[in-house]
C-alpha cells in the first residue's frame, strides 16, 4: 500500500486524447470517417431532420487497431462536441455482452447523474436519452457485440455523434457504412516496430523488418509485441524474429499472426514470469494490480510488480490512466492467454489460482474497513495483526483504493458468484465489498452498487438453499426497492423474504420482514393492511419480551389508523407507545411520541389536551437535549394557542422556537424519521 494519497476527484467527462505523433497510419480511413460526419444521412435525404445521433461503425478483429483508430478519430473531431466525450465498453473481456442497463448507469455517472437503485434498463436508457437531448456529445461505445446494445443507448439527439467499434457490421441500425480494417501499410507498421527496437536495427536491414511486417501480416497488436520482443533482446537481429515466424506458418501452426507472436513471447519468459502471463487471464475485468497478480501467481507484491511492469514495457499490458498502479490486459491477448492457462495449468491449479486472488481481495476489504475504525481498540487490534502488505497507511489511501479497484472488486463479485465453486469465499467477499463500501461511501451514494452486490448473495443463497442469507438479501433488495418508489416490487421482495425467515426460523427476519411488509402497505395507501401487519409483528415482539422494539411498532400502528382517520385507536396505541419508551428510558423516544400524540389529539379536536399533551413533550425534549425537537413543539404549541384564541402566547412560544434554531443549526434526525413517521389528516372520522 502506499504512503500518498492519491486524487480521489473523478474524471467524468474527458476527451483524453492521444498525444501527437502518437497514431500511425490508418489516413484513407481516418479521411473517410470525418467526410462520414457530414454526409447526408436518408432522414435527410427524404426532408426530414435526423432523428437520432450519427452512428460511425469501426470494423475489425481484436488487435487489428480499431479501438486506437476510434480514440484518434475522437481526438481530431472533439472539439466540435463541447459537451464532452462519453466512453463505454460493451463487452467483458472473455467476449460477454455488458448489460445495457449498466452501460446507461455508468454514462449517467459520467455526466455527474444519480439513477436510481435496481432500475430497469428502460428507464435507465430513458433518463440517459433525457440527460443528452440538446447536447453536443461524442459517444464510443467499444467492443460492441451487437446491434441492440448500440441501439439502446444512443441519444435521440441529431447533435450527438456515437462512434461504435466492433467485430464486424452491426445489423438493425439504418444508415451506418462500417469501416473495415485490414492490416496496416508498410511504411507505418515499420515505424511502429522501431519504436521498439530504435531506428538503427531496422535501418541496417530493411527487409526484414519488411518480411516481419509480412510475417504478422501488419496486424497492429502483432507488431506490438514482436517489437517488445526484440526491445528485451538488444542483441536479437530483426531476420531471427522475421525467419521464427515464417517457419511457424509454414509448418502449418494454427492460430492468428497475434497467436504466433504471443506464443513465441511466452515461450522465451522465464518460467515463474511465463506462469505469472498467462494466469493474468483470470483477472477480473482484465484489470491487474500488483496484489491481483501477487494472488494468482502466488508470489510476493515486490515482484509482481515488477512483473508488470516489464509486461507493459513489452506490451503485453497497457498502464491504466490511474493514480495507484493498475494495467489492462489487452482484450485481444484474453482468450490467447486463458487458452495457454487452460493447456498449461491443471483445472486444480487455475481454482487454486482463483482462490488467491479472493482471499487477498478479501483481506485488502477487511483492511479497507478496519482503517476507518481506528477509534476501537479492537479493530486496532485486528488490524495491526494483519499482513503489513496489505494494510493501509490512512482511511484516505484505503478510499483512493477503493474508488480505483471498484470496477475491478465488482467484476471479481460477480465472477465469483458465477463459477459456483467458491462459495464460501464469494460469500465473504460480498460481505467484506457491502462493509468496505458502506464505510467509505455510504448506503445513499453507494445503493447501486448495494443493490448488485445483494442480488448476487441472492443468487448464492438460492443456489446452496440458505434460506437465512436469502431473507436477508431479501430484505435489503426491498428495502432499496422501496426507497427508489418501486413500492409493489419491494413489497414482493419483503413477502418472499418472509418465507425464507419462516423456513429458516429466524425470528429476526420473520419480524422485520412482517414490519417491511407494513411499511410498503402503508406507502401504498392500504392502511388496514398496514396496520394489521404491523399487528402481527407486534405480538412476534410481545412474544419475545423486545419491549423497546414493541413501542416502535405501537407507534407505526397509531399512523396507519391516523392516516386511515381513525383517531381513537390511533390515541390508543400512541398512549402504548409512550409507556413503552418510558419503561425502556428512552427519554428522546418518548418525548417524539408524545408530540405525535398531541398532534393526533389536535386532529380528533381536542385542542385543550393536545396543548397539555405539548407542554409534556417539550419538558421530556428538554431532559433529552433535543433542541430540533423543543423547537417543533414550540411552534406547534403557538399553532394551537393561536386557535383557541391567546395571540400573545402564541408569539411567546414562536420566538421561543427560533431562538432554538439560530442557537443550534437544524440536523436531520434520521431516528426520529425511523421511529415516527408525521401523519396526515387522509380522511375525516366518525370515531372518537
Amino acid at each position: 500500500m502506499t504512503d500518498q494519497a492519491v486524487d480521489t476527484d473523478e474524471v467524468r467527462l474527458s476527451a483524453r486524447p492521444a498525444a501527437e505523433g502518437h497514431f500511425l497510419g490508418r489516413t484513407r480511413e481516418l479521411k473517410e470517417l470525418r467526410a462520414d460526419i457530414e454526409r447526408a444521412g436518408l432522414d435527410t435525404l427524404s426532408g426530414r431532420k435526423a432523428p437520432r445521433a450519427r452512428v460511425l461503425l469501426i470494423a475489425g478483429r481484436p488487435g487489428s487497431g480499431r479501438t486506437a483508430l476510434a480514440e484518434e478519430l475522437v481526438r481530431q473531431v472533439a472539439e466540435r462536441y463541447p459537451d464532452g466525450v462519453l466512453r463505454a465498453r460493451l463487452s467483458e473481456p472473455d467476449g460477454t455482452p455488458v448489460p445495457v442497463e449498466r452501460t446507461a448507469r455508468e454514462l449517467l455517472a459520467a455526466l455527474d447523474l444519480t439513477a436510481p437503485a435496481g432500475a430497469p434498463e428502460d428507464v435507465l436508457t430513458e433518463a440517459l436519452r433525457a440527460a443528452l437531448a440538446g447536447r453536443r456529445a461524442l459517444l464510443l461505445l467499444d467492443d460492441a457485440v451487437g446491434a441492440d446494445q448500440v441501439d439502446a443507448l444512443l441519444p435521440d439527439a441529431p447533435d450527438c455523434l456515437a462512434v461504435a467499434v466492433s467485430g464486424g457490421p452491426l445489423t438493425g441500425i439504418a444508415d451506418v457504412r462500417p469501416c473495415t480494417l485490414g492490416g496496416l501499410d508498410t511504411k507505418s507498421a515499420v515505424e511502429l516496430l522501431a519504436r521498439f527496437t530504435g531506428s538503427v536495427r531496422i535501418t541496417v536491414d530493411p527487409r526484414s523488418a519488411e518480411s516481419l511486417v509480412e510475417a504478422c501480416q501488419g496486424h497492429p497488436a502483432a507488431l506490438v509485441l514482436a517489437g517488445g520482443w526484440l526491445a528485451a533482446r538488444p542483441q536479437a537481429a530483426v531476420s531471427d524474429l522475421a525467419k521464427r515466424l515464417h517457419a511457424a506458418t509454414d509448418d502449418g501452426s494454427d492460430g492468428s499472426p497475434l497467436a504466433r507472436v504471443l506464443r513465441l513471447v511466452h515461450a522465451q519468459l522465464p518460467g515463474q514470469a511465463a506462469r505469472t502471463l498467462r494466469l493474468l487471464a483470470l483477472a477480473p475485468a482484465g484489470l491487474v494490480d500488483p496484489h491481483t497478480a501477487s494472488g494468482l501467481a502466488g508470489c510476493s507484491v515486490d515482484a509482481a510488480r515488477a512483473a508488470l511492469d516489464d509486461f507493459a514495457a513489452f506490451g503485453l499490458l497497457r498502464a491504466v490512466d490511474s493514480p495507484l498502479p493498475q494495467y489492462e490486459v489487452p482484450g485481444c491477448l484474453q482468450p490467447l492467454l486463458r487458452a495457454l492457462a487452460e493447456s498449461q495449468e491443471r483445472p486444480a491449479e487455475l481454482q487454486l489460482a482463483r482462490a488467491r486472488m479472493l482471499e487477498r481481495t478479501v483481506r485488502l476489504l477487511q483492511s479497507c474497513r478496519a482503517i476507518t475504525e481506528t477509534d476501537s481498540a479492537q479493530a486496532r487490534e485486528k488490524l495491526s495483526a494483519m499482513p503489513r502488505e496489505v494494510r493501509f497507511p490512512t482511511p484516505r489511501a484505503a478510499a483512493d483504493w477503493l474508488r480505483v479497484r471498484r470496477p475491478a472488486l465488482l467484476a471479481c463479485a460477480r465472477l465469483a458468484v458465477a463459477d459456483g465453486e467458491l462459495d464460501t469465499l464469494a460469500r465473504r467477499l460480498l460481505s467484506q465489498l457491502v462493509r468496505a463500501i458502506v464505510a467509505h461511501v455510504g448506503t445513499q451514494a453507494a445503493a447501486a452498487d448495494l443493490y448488485g452486490v445483494h442480488g448476487l448473495v441472492l443468487d448464492i443463497a438460492e443456489r446452496r438453499g440458505q434460506h437465512r442469507e436469502k431473507a436477508a438479501a431479501l430484505l435489503n433488495l426491498g428495502d432499496l426497492d422501496a426507497r427508489t418508489g418501486r413500492t409493489r416490487d419491494a413489497l414482493a421482495r419483503y413477502r418472499s423474504a418472509l418465507d425464507a425467515a419462516r423456513a429458516a426460523h429466524d425470528p429476526y427476519a420473520t419480524g422485520r420482514a412482517m414490519e417491511s411488509v407494513g411499511g410498503a402497505h402503508q406507502e401504498l395507501g392500504d392502511h388496514d393492511r398496514a396496520a394489521d401487519w404491523f399487528g402481527r409483528a407486534l405480538a412476534d415482539r410481545l412474544a419475545r419480551g423486545e419491549r423497546e422494539h414493541a413501542a416502535r411498532l405501537y407507534g407505526r400502528i397509531a399512523s396507519s389508523h391516523t392516516y386511515a382517520g381513525r383517531y381513537g385507536e390511533a390515541l390508543k396505541n400512541w398512549r402504548a407507545a409512550v409507556a413503552g419508551y418510558r419503561r425502556s428510558g428512552d427519554v428522546a423516544a418518548q418525548a417524539r411520541a408524545l408530540s405525535e400524540l398531541a398532534r393526533v389529539q389536535e386532529y380528533a379536536g381536542r385542542p385543550e389536551e393536545s396543548l397539555r399533551t405539548c407542554h409534556e413533550a417539550v419538558e421530556w425534549a428538554r431532559r433529552a437535549e433535543d433542541a430540533r425537537l423543543q423547537a417543533a413543539l414550540q411552534l406547534r404549541l403557538a399553532d394551537t394557542l393561536e386557535r383557541l384564541g391567546d395571540p400573545a402566547s402564541a408569539r411567546l412560544h414562536r420566538a421561543a422556537a427560533e431562538r432554538m434554531l439560530d442557537e443550534r443549526p437544524q440536523e436531520t434526525d434520521e431516528r426520529a424519521e425511523e421511529d415516527v413517521s408525521a401523519c396526515e389528516i387522509r380522511s375525516a372520522s366518525r370515531e372518537d
